[in-house]
């Protein structure tokens, strides 16, 4: 039996998420400028995901926030294009089938509000995380989409739903 479950943020988990995206950042080795670490979103991620066709979700276990991914509309591509955001998760949540969990809920959001496909930027040196893009039917694409912000990340995958 599982121990963790996936729900949407609430403004008390805002602090716990900002750290768990930052602390996986530093431990990746992560540019500070030009990814997730500098965006102003982490301060307050409840009010940023608040809104039509966009939503956040954690991973609980024992009270903690152990992971957590957002998806929302991509800016520059709103109608049809959504984006998988902030996708991290702890050490002690990775190999257990939650990434799988989380992009199918993720992606079920996206199909429920009408997106036809879905984006996402990571790093060359992420390995796990584009292996389970990949599995879950995301292709690199040569260039980015959208406005993200993201200048570091150099790494395109796009998915149809």
């Amino acid at each position: 039996m599982s121990t963790w479950k996936i729900r949407e943020i609430k403004s008390e988990d805002n602090q716990q998420v900002k750290d768990l995206i930052r602390s996986v950042l530093v431990e990746m080795g992560v540019p500070k400028v030009g990814t997730a670490y500098e965006d102003k979103a982490l301060d307050d991620m409840t009010d940023t995901y608040k809104g039509e066709r966009r939503a956040y979700f954690v991973v609980e276990e024992n009270s903690k926030i152990i992971g957590s991914a957002g998806i929302a509309p991509l800016t520059g591509l709103e109608e049809e294009i959504c984006e998988l955001q902030k996708m991290y998760f702890l050490p002690e949540a990775r190999g257990r089938g939650i990434g799988m969990e989380m992009i199918t809920k993720c992606l079920q959001f996206g199909r429920d509000h009408d997106f036809k496909k879905c984006y996402i930027e990571t790093l060359p040196y992420m390995e796990n995380a584009r292996k389970l893009y990949h599995k879950n039917g995301f292709e690199v694409i040569e260039k980015p989409l959208g406005n993200t912000g993201h200048y570091n990340c150099t790494v395109f995958m796009i998915k149809d739903l």
